[in-house]
């Protein structure tokens, strides 16, 4: 690849707002990410497979009249710790559609424990706690697209 050509593929990154491009031309290989974060008119949702439906949200500790905790007291909460999403990609809850979730809210957790699955890139990557504690909330939706930094779940260390 020349030089004017990954100019090209950069500029074309920046004009369609794509998050991140990869481009491989026999043994050369390019691989452009923005570091901006992208309007929500731009970032389409890769949709889930379509034998794993989208599970429910587990409602945090705390909820209000309607079962669902308001977003807001879960994150404002500085006793919490986050765990977040360590790469982009696809948020999945358990192993399989009709597998049970690696966690619900109210689980203990120890570190090594198996959190959840991101798919990136069609790979399967199991993440797992670093830290002790108790699930308070599960912030993302089965199924759902995730960014890099995102919060997953909110923690109460023990």
């Amino acid at each position: 690849m020349t030089l004017e050509e990954i100019k090209e593929l950069i500029q074309l990154v920046k004009d369609s707002g794509v998050a991140e491009l990869e481009v491989q031309r026999g043994e050369n290989r390019v691989w452009v990410k923005r570091t901006a974060p992208i309007s929500q008119e731009f970032a389409m949702p890769a949709a889930a497979p379509a034998a794993y439906p989208a599970a429910p949200v587990y409602a945090p500790a705390a909820p209000d009249a309607t079962g669902e905790p308001p977003a807001d007291a879960v994150t404002s909460d500085p006793s919490l710790v986050f765990i977040p999403s360590p790469i982009v990609g696809t948020f999945y809850d358990a192993s399989a559609p009709a597998a049970p979730p690696f966690v619900k809210v109210g689980d203990s957790i120890q570190p090594g424990k198996v959190l959840c699955i991101i798919e990136s890139m069609k790979l399967m990557n199991e993440i797992e706690a670093e830290i002790s504690g108790t699930i308070v909330a599960k912030l993302v939706e089965n199924g759902k697209p995730v960014e890099y930094g995102e919060k997953l779940f909110a923690v109460k260390p023990s």
